[in-house]
């Protein structure tokens, strides 16, 4: 498995269960951790993923309400809404992933651990949020350049 996809899935396990149960952020990705054999350039971007988003929460939930307005946020399945979460934090902060392989990225977790409605769900929002983002200049049209990265995605 590709470590930036195993960074992405720890991260969203984490997420999840904080989510469900309001369990420690850090306790809970240490136990993701000890769960799976992953090289500490994986732990540091799973964990940077999951403060991030953990960090920016408010923000990320307005993106998913106001691209998911039929779905109340405290309704939208706990599965999708971390994928999203993940997703448009990736897509507003992480400057070296272009903004297709993010979307990519979390249809293929939505895919791994979700079913066909959270794949076209996620699909739809993170399309849409990802529109937004160029219309406001906030992303480049056609997405960034491809920066170097310390792990690939």
């Amino acid at each position: 498995m590709k470590p930036r996809r195993l960074a992405r899935i720890l991260a969203m396990q984490a997420l999840f269960e904080i989510d469900a149960v309001h369990h420690d952020p850090e306790r809970t990705i240490m136990y993701r951790f000890e769960d799976v054999q992953a090289a500490p350039d994986v732990q540091q971007y799973a964990r940077g993923l999951m403060w991030g988003v953990l960090n920016h929460q408010r923000e990320l939930d307005d993106f998913i309400r106001r691209h998911a307005s039929a779905w109340p946020l405290e309704e939208v399945a706990l599965l999708d809404r971390n994928l999203l979460r993940l997703g448009i934090y990736e897509l507003l902060y992480a400057d070296d992933t272009p903004p297709r392989v993010v979307i990519n990225e979390a249809v293929e977790l939505a895919k791994r651990f979700g079913n066909e409605s959270t794949r076209r769900f996620v699909n739809g929002v993170l399309g849409a949020v990802m529109s937004e983002l160029e219309a406001s200049g906030r992303l480049p049209k056609g997405g960034r350049a491809r920066a170097r990265a310390r792990i690939s995605p």
